[in-house]
Order: structure tokens, then C-alpha cells, then sequence
């Protein structure tokens, strides 16, 4: 699609009902921008076609309904070759007749996954991009297609209107010695993460707290309130924010809250917001539902 059809269609998503600070309009809408080209992109949500749970052993992939694993019709062909999972490392053996790429390089048998490499490697045959993720004791196969239909026929997301209330000063209180916090996922399993602290901040005229975890360069939070389910998505949103400064303050910019890949496919495996960050507010600011994407 023309990079000028989809500014058009982003800026008509936006809501005009804004009064505030022009400048700090135009960083929100370059920000989304970016945001919406990121689904867009080979590495976003929008192209996922397929995650298969991998079973010990020998698993068969290819287009035929007969093997284990079952890629896209007419996007491969019957069959692919072998994917073996043994004792925490994934192996392909690809059917000497047919082409699989890692990069440049054709793939005939190789180690796809393994605690001593530094990524999965990326596999692609046609359109399909495939890799291996784990999550708990578990393997499976993310598959992407880059002729994905959900590019096409993506319009966008619909926001609140950028308000400048909503972004607002927290302090960070790090807990007192080193702490996890339980995050559960759509998969229903837990997992535990880096506890950076409490963000402690106010929002008419109250009071609230959301832990966040400690994501390397910044901070993840995880949170919901009572626009879910109605004008947001069901199980709640991400937000991102700053490591603090030397005195522990950051912001939190609600009005770049983001709907979570779930919103987008079945494929994904969000986490959840853990019960602690609950708002027990409307955040009418941010992304509103995605319509036509999962189902989580």
C-alpha cells in the first residue's frame, strides 16, 4: 500500500478534538506513525499465520494435511522435511528437493535452536518466514506469511484524542532487595520477571500505583481499567515508559498505550496484567480496540 494512502488513513483515525500543546500533538502522531508501520513490518503482528507446539521427536511439516505440522495451502509445498526437537535444541532436515533459506545461505540440515546460539535462526521458503520461540518447557514453530491477507485489508488503529492530562509524572520506588513479580500468559502459564519498582503517580486529583518490570532499556507495564472490554481491549494494554532520572522520576504517557499482539492474532502469547495493576479508572487515552484481529 502507498505510503501516502496509509498516512491518509492514519490521520483520519485520529481524532481533530485537540486544544492543546501543537507540539506535543505532532510527537504523539509521529510516534503512532511509527507504531502502525512496526505491524506493518516483516517483524510486526500483522503476518503471523501459524504458531505449532512441537512435539519431542520428529515433527513433519509441509502444505498436506498429513503431516504434524501443517503450513499454508498453496504457500508450500506437501511436504517440507522433518523438524526434530531433542533435549531443548530444534533440528531441520529439509527434503533434498526442495529450497529453504536462512538468510542467503540454502538449508538442508541444521540446528535451528539451541541454548548456545544467540537467536533462532529464520527460515523462509516463498512468502513463509518461520522460527522457533519457547515459552516454559515448551517449543513451537511462529510462522509468518509476508503476502499475509490482515496487510492488506489493515486500516489502522483508532485512538482516544490526545489529551496532554494524560501524561503524567511518576516515581519510581524500587523494591528493597531483589523481587520478581508472577506474570501470566494467554497460554495460562507464569512466568517470573524482573521487578524494577512501584510507579507511584496521580491522576484526578488521586492517587495510583503499577508495578513494572524491568524490559533492559526501559520499562514495561502491564496494565487495565475499565475501558476494557468496552472501548479498549479485553484483557488490557501495554505501556512503556523511561528508565527514571537520578532522583526517580519518569512518565507515563498513557496516550501511547498500545493494544497487545493478541489484539491482532490468535498466533501470539501476551501476558497479562497481573490483578495489582488494575486501575480502577477509565484511561480513555491510547489505543482503542482493534477490531478483526484475535480473539485472546
Amino acid at each position: 500500500m502507498p505510503q501516502y494512502t496509509l498516512l491518509y488513513l492514519f490521520f483520519w483515525l485520529l481524532p481533530i478534538t485537540y486544544l492543546g500543546n501543537p507540539d506535543y500533538k505532532e510527537e504523539i502522531i509521529q510516534w503512532h506513525q511509527k507504531r502502525v508501520q512496526s505491524l506493518q513490518s516483516e517483524q510486526g503482528w500483522l503476518n503471523l499465520a501459524g504458531l505449532f507446539w512441537l512435539k519431542e521427536g520428529k515433527n513433519t511439516f509441509g502444505a498436506a494435511q498429513t503431516n504434524d505440522i501443517v503450513f499454508p495451502e498453496g504457500k508450500c509445498p506437501s511436504f517440507l522435511g522433518t523438524i526434530s526437537l531433542q533435549n531443548g535444541e530444534v533440528s531441520i532436515d529439509i527434503s533434498p528437493d526442495k529450497e529453504v533459506f536462512s538468510e542467503n545461505t540454502r538449508i538442508t540440515q541444521t540446528t535451528i535452536f539451541s541454548p548456545s546460539l544467540s537467536a533462532p535462526l529464520t527460515l523462509r521458503h516463498g512468502s513463509l518466514r518461520w522460527f522457533i520461540i519457547k515459552r516454559g518447557d515448551k517449543y513451537g514453530i511462529r510462522l509468518r506469511d509476508l503476502e499475509s491477507p490482515m496487510l492488506h485489508s489493515f486500516k489502522g488503529i483508532s485512538t482516544y484524542p490526545i489529551k496532554e492530562k494524560w501524561k503524567v509524572k511518576a516515581r519510581l520506588v524500587p523494591p528493597t532487595e531483589n523481587k520478581k513479580i508472577a506474570i501470566t500468559d494467554v497460554l495460562g502459564m507464569t512466568s517470573m520477571q524482573d521487578l524494577a519498582g512501584s510507579l507511584i503517580f496521580e491522576l484526578h486529583g488521586k492517587q495510583y500505583k503499577l508495578e513494572a518490570v524491568d524490559n533492559g532499556k526501559d520499562l514495561f507495564i502491564l496494565f487495565a481499567d475499565k475501558t476494557n472490554g468496552g472501548n479498549t481491549y479485553d484483557s488490557g494494554r501495554f505501556l512503556y515508559a523511561e528508565k527514571p532520572d537520578s532522583e526517580g522520576y519518569t512518565f507515563l504517557d498513557f496516550n501511547k498505550s498500545i493494544n497487545p499482539p493478541c489484539a491482532f492474532t490468535d498466533f501470539a502469547t501476551c501476558p497479562l496484567p497481573p490483578k495489582q495493576n488494575f486501575l480502577p479508572i477509565m484511561v480513555k487515552a491510547g489505543e482503542k480496540k482493534f477490531e478483526g484481529g484475535g480473539k485472546h
